[in-house]
């Protein structure tokens, strides 16, 4: 009985002190528009993954349409969107031993009037990839 005693003061005080401390769950971001254009097609991934994310708050809506681009609060200019894949070392006979692969994303965020919201930014994500010819699959 001492054993429950203890272990129910313990929660009790762990709950009081999360609580009081402001801690709360992580909810959906705020964003500061309802709707946002998106001239990114279907078939790109960063297109699929950021409409994915934005939506995930019911309250925005991505617009891919360019009639209703007008309609939109914010307008998301995309600048370049590129993937690449370089050798990065050669084994004694020339073979690749390990390559890099990088994804480069460039954009802006502006409103239909032309004000803008973010400057042109640019997001780089690279990997390096080791490779075995011996060990591919493929072949």
């Amino acid at each position: 009985m001492q054993r429950r005693s203890l272990l129910t003061l313990v929660a009790g005080t762990v709950v009081l002190g999360l609580a009081g401390c402001g801690f709360q769950l992580r909810q959906a971001p705020n964003y500061a528009f309802a709707t946002l254009f998106s001239p990114l097609p279907e078939t790109s991934p960063v297109g699929v993954e950021l409409k994915r994310a934005l939506e995930y708050d019911e309250r925005v809506r991505v617009i891919s349409d360019p009639r209703l681009i007008n309609t939109a609060d914010v307008i998301l200019d995309v600048l370049s969107d590129q993937r690449e894949r370089s050798v990065v070392g050669l084994n004694a006979s020339g073979q690749v031993r390990e390559f890099q692969l990088r994804l480069t994303f460039r954009f802006r965020l502006r409103t239909p009037q032309g004000k803008e919201l973010i400057p042109e930014t640019e997001i780089v994500q690279q990997r390096d990839i080791s490779y075995s010819e011996t060990l591919a699959l493929a072949k």
